[in-house]
């Protein structure tokens, strides 16, 4: 009896052995990227929707833009990344001859994992008449600096429960406000915000002073700002932001503006 009883605890070790050794493989599995992901994350807005995020030893650049129409008095990109994303084909958003580098392109939806990151892009559309003007909007999401990122590019659709599960609670959202035929107005974006409940939000895809063009129609900031009355609104006075997890608001939103330099 005694050794039937051994035998059965050295079963019961032997196993108990096997899945600790098993869980401790899947953790270290898990969390090597967010290792790997931890720091901070430098967000620089290059103007319109166009971002350069530098973290986790990767740049990222977010929607080149060619100089023209809405965008014709801003600086077109000319900064070097390791990825480029772009939310569509659509010169304000995704003019990506020219770059510097070779970098690797993403513009489609769907699962990605490069350069060390897990992208994740999003189908939504980029007008209110079903994509059938300007088709379809890629919005993307992904973990860099530690830092959970989304970006809705040009968004015209509401948000759905899909598109929620895929976008997460972001850490750093950034979204359209200024209106327009083919992205959110600011009644829309504020709308999203409470879909998402982001920590940080940074405003896009609006009318500066210093850009205006004869027939843009996008709306300026202030028309956002003054509907979100109650949250915080941070006018950082400056195009670049440092945000880490150990930064990142515990309730928002934070509507961090940039300026544009």
């Amino acid at each position: 009896m005694k050794k039937m009883v051994n035998r059965r605890q050295f079963m019961r070790y032997a196993q108990a052995g096997l899945i600790a050794s098993l869980g401790t493989g899947l953790v270290s599995k898990w969390q090597q990227p967010s290792q790997a992901q931890s720091g901070s994350l430098g967000i620089r807005w290059l103007g319109h929707t166009c971002f350069l995020f530098t973290g986790s030893g990767q740049t990222v650049l977010v929607n080149p833009f060619r100089s023209a129409g809405c965008t014709a008095n801003y600086r077109e990109p000319n900064v070097s990344a390791n990825l480029v994303m772009i939310s569509s084909r659509l010169l304000d958003e995704g003019a990506v001859e020219g770059l510097k580098g070779k970098p690797k392109l993403l513009s489609e939806p769907g699962s990605y994992q490069t350069n060390g990151l897990a992208i994740q892009g999003i189908r939504t559309l980029h007008d209110r008449v079903n994509g059938y003007r300007y088709g379809t909007n890629v919005a993307w999401k992904w973990t860099q600096g530690g830092v959970n990122v989304v970006h809705l590019g040009g968004i015209a659709s509401p948000i759905t429960i899909e598109q929620k599960i895929l976008m997460g609670t972001p850490d750093v959202l950034m979204i359209p406000v200024g209106g327009s035929d083919k992205a959110y107005t600011p009644e829309e974006a504020k709308v999203a915000i409470a879909t998402l409940e982001p920590k940080r939000v940074i405003p896009t895809h609006y009318r500066i002073a210093s850009t205006i063009t004869e027939g843009c129609s996008l709306q300026p900031i202030e028309d956002f700002l003054s509907i979100m009355q109650g949250s915080t609104i941070r006018r950082v006075g400056s195009n670049s932001l440092s945000v880490s997890k150990s930064n990142t608001p515990s309730t928002g939103p934070v509507i961090e503006v940039l300026s544009y330099s």
